[in-house]
């Protein structure tokens, strides 16, 4: 039988919390007593959906610091499939991906960009504007708050929407198409443009196509114009099918999670050249397993750079790892039962003691508490309840 290992989020002195496995019965009540001082308050979680079947748009609801207990979700704002958010560096909007449908009745996508009430949560919609391409996946915003750059993955392109005083979005003022295939011809048929984040110097937009086994890399302008860089790719391994990209707080290391490869590639990057050179590649999956009907998702990193995770779909785990603080290589600490099926993406709170973990086939998000000494994720038992959650983001409220 297998055995699950228990600790306890931090809490305060002389508190004991009792918890059991995400999903797990509540007949299974092992506890212990932290002993480590806990943060306190609230902090808000927005939640992208895929609408219908029970969803109206995105979601909110409030995770306690101390002891990782989620409030009961609500409805923040309607959108059509907004299934990936950002949230814009001052707190006072939010942005979204958008799935409709054209004036040709084909699949279009768009940019929703809403304002935020800072005291309940609730999404007031300013306008929207079209993301150039079809099949929108991902948002972000860059440092200064200036530009909302987005990937389609149906059509496989990247644009740059100029962010206006008000919040609203203009219309893009940059636009490239990529072009080309991969080696699987189920997957990489064409580019699938899969994600765009600013490097932290808020200079350079890293591209992951998953179509290309490419990662691109443009200079943003303060015209939102994208200016390849030189050179203007760097490939990973035949068939990974690079998705979601993170950079290392340090500013020297990033990551990339390979959805078709079951890995993550490590980089040194150079900030001053915008480039990239791969220092590691390592699986996501339990030493030597070769599952074929995996397919990974999310990568992030703890605030203080120490552990990094990625989720796994159909093997349905969240990988853990510690990172060397010398070189950025990654050594594995194993795997963890996500709590549910098809973890699409997860979030680390600003404190880095807790991890939340959207399942997109089993319609919950599941809790973690995350060990400050080992790295290791423990669930919480807790579990919040939204229909089709693809995306979680912590709200850091307006300066």
């Amino acid at each position: 039988m297998r055995k699950t290992r228990y600790v306890f989020p931090h809490v305060s002195l002389a508190s004991v919390i009792l918890f059991v496995v995400c999903g797990m019965s509540s007949q299974a009540k092992p506890a212990l007593a932290a002993t480590i001082a806990a943060p306190t308050g609230t902090v808000r979680v927005y939640v992208g959906t895929y609408t219908g079947h029970g969803s109206d748009g995105i979601y909110q609801f409030d995770l306690d610091l101390a002891t990782g207990k989620p409030t009961k979700p609500e409805l923040a704002g309607e959108a059509v499939n907004p299934s990936f958010v950002a949230l814009h560096p001052s707190g006072k909007f939010l942005y979204s991906v958008s799935e409709v449908s054209g004036d040709d009745g084909k699949k279009a996508g768009a940019i929703n960009a809403f304002a935020i009430d800072p005291a309940t949560g609730k999404l007031r919609l300013l306008n929207q504007q079209s993301s150039r391409g079809q099949g929108p996946c991902h948002v972000s915003v860059d440092h200064a708050g200036k530009f909302a750059l987005t990937t389609n993955y149906n059509s496989g392109s990247v644009a740059v929407l100029p962010i206006d005083a008000d919040g609203s979005l203009s219309p893009a003022s940059a636009f490239d198409q990529h072009a080309g295939s991969g080696p699987n011809p189920k997957r990489q048929e064409g580019p699938h443009a899969h994600s765009a984040n600013m490097d932290p110097t808020n200079q350079f937009a890293i591209v992951c196509d998953l179509g290309l086994d490419k990662i691109f890399v443009y200079r943003l302008g303060t015209d939102g114009s994208l200016t390849p860089n030189d050179p203007p790719t760097v490939s990973v391994a035949p068939g990974a099918g690079p998705r979601h990209f993170t950079f290392h707080p340090n500013g020297k290391i990033a990551y990339v999670i390979n959805e078709m490869g079951s890995t993550i590639t490590a980089f040194n990057w150079d900030a001053a050249k915008g480039t990239l050179s791969e220092i590691q590649t390592i699986s996501t999956l339990p030493d030597g397993m070769v599952m074929p009907g995996n397919t990974t998702a999310e990568v992030q990193l703890t605030p203080d750079g120490k552990y990094l995770y990625g989720s796994n779909r159909g093997h349905d785990t969240i990988a853990m790892f510690a990172v060397d603080p010398a070189t950025g290589k990654l050594t594995s600490l194993g795997e963890v039962p996500s709590g549910g099926k098809t973890p699409r993406n997860f979030a680390i709170d600003p404190t880095g003691t807790w991890l939340v973990a959207a399942h997109q086939n089993s319609k919950n998000i599941c809790i973690f508490h995350i060990d400050p000494a080992t790295g290791k994720l423990e669930p919480t038992g807790d579990q919040v309840e939204v229909a089709n959650p693809v995306c979680v983001k912590f709200y850091t409220p307006a300066k």
